[in-house]
């Protein structure tokens, strides 16, 4: 690495571009030091636990040291002569950034900021400074041609500069030679949307000369036709590419509160005269009168289009096919959602957004709901099982996920997200998240302590969403060791006891997602995959507990079963928590008998783990194929954030957070024992190649570099603080 802080450009690399993948199944040994050949032929027998490796005629004892990635000792580097020393990476200080000290535990607040406080809310220590053009130029002539007569309203008082050539050559830094020059939005859509503002708009303008000999500036498209006015706003925003998009008027109807919900008011209504009922006296039901279940039973005819029953709604399906990509806070954006879709993700969910901005029209709130084409398709895969009644030409990958701290809200944010937003597989409701701002106010874990609240509220969502199906995620409870999953997984497949007696049956969710830690845990300690495991065979149990009440007056309706495929109708059960590898995955599905997992970090240390699932083997990919995947992310992010200044200082934003995550992948050929395990954290070492080393870098500088690759140098005011510290220490490169 240049010690002037440059990027050095990756033909000075020694890896090769066109080095295909390396594949290694279990079986297989480890790529050799010196020249990196494949796998030589030996057959080497890997031990899970790695305690004993035996080779072909040979026998020897691997002992592997708890918590540290095991490297070959070629690799390692000396931390004596390193600038810094090794540090861990803390997610759970990375989650809890910005927040006092006060509010924080001892451990989160010195491992996370060295006891200092900082200003509390949300993330409010990282500043990432502006990425603004100096002279901004105005939107009226950002994409029209320069003599095109003015039109901004504000005339004489705008504020912005309407001399076209006074900003090209002032105003805007210049044009970014990546990517060959060629802007990726003209690329994919045939004209940019950004017009003048974009860092690549030498390759879609020129100068004419007219007649008269006057010249001028004017845009041009991919096949060399003129453009001539400004580009269509819809276009210009996302395009055709991306779905679920709202329209400004219904966020307007939306922050007016305007926007009709018709099914939940009558829910709600209902659901107030039942509670007025109920603490009016006792139940007529407990007396032994039916009158109070038929009122419930009948309650659907009241509404003049019954809504649909949960075994009506649009059957999902999970599978050992179906690895999942978790809604991932900050980073589960529509570029890396798209990334991970074509490399095999199979469902994909949201970021978890948050009911009342939802409600409130904020537009920040509804780009969480977008989802791109890709998303929109049927997933690939063809269930081995016989499934009922699944159609998978009608199924499609993506998901919204919502966390929501009472009935009505979570109600209303339903029937808006079904109205408004129609590619939708379906809605989540977050039970699981930690952070506090989200937990003092009643949403995420904290609904886990309010079980027979969180019962109301997912029966309710089932009500209004159509035929979107419901489901759940969760975590094992709030505290460290008190366990409440089994007992809440039990609620939610059954109905609790008062929704029995009231004939009302299961809430009827579709899947139910346990996450294998506490909310006090949050991610200091691994996922409890034993619990998960028990948690899952409570399902099965539950199908024998299904038949023994058959005739008899708590036997659920068959109309109140979940949507799932399953022949007995209760919902799929999905274990989430430290999945880093095909073998993790397999083994998780094999010993706790689930019918899918979720990935959360994993993706985002090695985006190819859904591709390691499909084909059942390592995959050793090459540095060219990890910076190959990073430009596919940068594309991603500047077609869907834009071109412009702005657009270019949002992907370096996301690409550096992902970056931060994506360092800590070791590559598997310079891995002494398989598999690798997620706790572990690796010692100083150095790639296979200098491109190698960099991209194991924990060092944020050094992921600036990375960026400045294919986004150029960063912004004067740019100024990125990352979550935590991964490994930081200053690596030599070779020689």
């Amino acid at each position: 690495m240049a010690e002037n802080g440059e990027a050095e450009p990756t033909s000075h690399m020694d890896d090769d571009p066109s080095e295909p993948t390396r594949t290694m199944k279990r079986s297989e040994p480890l790529a050799e030091t010196g020249d990196f050949e494949e796998p030589t032929s030996k057959r080497v027998k890997l031990d899970l636990d790695g305690a004993n490796d035996t080779t072909e005629g040979t026998s020897f004892k691997q002992e592997r040291q708890k918590g540290v990635t095991p490297i070959k000792p070629e690799y390692l580097i000396d931390l004596s002569r390193t600038a810094e020393p090794t540090a861990q990476a803390d997610d759970d200080a990375a989650e809890s950034a910005g927040k006092p000290e006060s509010k924080l535990s001892q451990g989160q607040a010195s491992a996370g900021r060295g006891g200092q406080k900082t200003k509390g809310g949300q993330n409010h220590a990282r500043q990432f400074g502006s990425s603004r053009d100096a002279i901004q130029l105005c939107m009226s002539r950002a994409r029209v041609n320069e003599f095109a007569p003015p039109s901004c309203s504000f005339g004489a008082k705008c504020k912005f500069e309407h001399d076209l050539r006074k900003y090209l050559q002032d105003g805007k830094r210049g044009d970014l030679e990546t990517f060959e020059g060629m802007c990726p939005i003209l690329e994919v859509k045939g004209k940019c949307t950004a017009g003048w503002r974009c860092r690549f708009a030498g390759s879609h303008s020129k100068e004419v000369e007219h007649e008269d000999g006057r010249k001028e500036l004017v845009l041009i498209k991919k096949n060399g036709e003129t453009v001539h006015g400004d580009a269509d706003e819809a276009e210009g925003e996302e395009g055709i590419a991306v779905a679920n998009l709202v329209s400004v008027g219904d966020k307007i109807q939306l922050r007016k509160k305007k926007f009709p919900t018709p099914k939940s008011e009558q829910y709600l209504k209902w659901l107030d005269q039942r509670m007025n009922d109920t603490n009016g006296g006792s139940s007529k039901a407990e007396n032994g009168d039916d009158e109070a279940t038929d009122r419930v039973h009948d309650n659907r005819a009241r509404y003049r289009e019954p809504p649909l029953k949960p075994s009506e709604k649009r059957r999902i399906y999970y599978g050992p096919e179906t690895p999942i990509l978790a809604p991932l806070t900050t980073q589960g954006n529509m570029p890396f959602r798209r990334l991970c879709v074509s490399l095999g993700a199979q469902v994909t969910w949201s970021e978890m957004a948050m009911s009342l901005p939802l409600l409130q029209g904020e537009k920040q709130e509804w780009a969480l709901m977008k989802a791109h084409e890709s998303e929109t398709l049927p997933p690939r895969y063809t269930p081995k099982a016989i499934v009922q009644d699944y159609d998978n030409s009608k199924d499609l990958k993506f998901g919204a996920q919502i966390a929501a701290n009472k009935p009505w809200l979570a109600l209303k944010t339903t029937e808006v997200l079904t109205s408004l937003a129609p590619s939708l597989r379906a809605i989540d409701l977050n039970c699981g998240c930690p952070i506090d701002l989200v937990y003092r106010q009643g949403s995420g874990s904290a609904l886990l302590d309010a079980p027979a609240k969180l019962e109301k509220i997912l029966r309710g969502m089932n009500t209004v969403s159509g035929e979107v199906p419901i489901t759940v995620k969760i975590r094992m409870g709030t505290k460290d060791k008190h366990p409440t999953a089994e007992k809440l997984s039990r609620r939610l497949v059954l109905g609790g006891e008062e929704a029995q007696d009231a004939g009302e049956g299961p809430a009827g969710v579709a899947a139910i997602t346990l996450h294998g830690r506490s909310r006090q845990q949050r991610y200091t300690r691994s996922a409890d995959w034993e619990y998960i495991a028990e948690c899952a065979s409570l399902v099965q149990k539950l199908k024998t507990q299904k038949a023994g009440v058959t005739d008899t007056v708590r036997e659920p309706d068959a109309r109140d079963l979940s949507s799932s495929t399953s022949s007995s109708g209760l919902p799929y059960f999905v274990g989430n928590g430290d999945i880093l590898s095909h073998t993790d995955y397999n083994d998780h599905m094999a010993t706790g008998k689930l019918d899918s997992c979720m990935i959360a970090r994993g993706a985002l240390i090695k985006p190819w783990i859904f591709e390691e699932i499909e084909s059942q083997q390592y995959l050793d990919k090459s540095a060219s194929e990890r910076l190959g995947y990073i430009e596919r992310f940068v594309r991603n992010g500047l077609e869907y954030w834009g071109s412009d200044e702005v657009g270019v200082g949002t992907t370096r934003r996301f690409l550096l957070e992902w970056l931060s995550f994506s360092c800590r992948y070791v590559p598997v050929g310079i891995l002494e024992v398989l598999p690798p395990r997620f706790g572990d954290r690796p010692p100083a070492f150095r790639g296979r190649s200098e491109l190698e080393t960099l991209l194991s870098s924990g060092n944020y500088k050094d992921w600036i570099k990375i960026s400045e690759m294919f986004l150029g140098p960063a912004h004067k005011d740019f100024n990125f603080q990352p979550k935590h510290k991964s490994n930081s220490y200053e690596i030599e490169a070779e020689g």
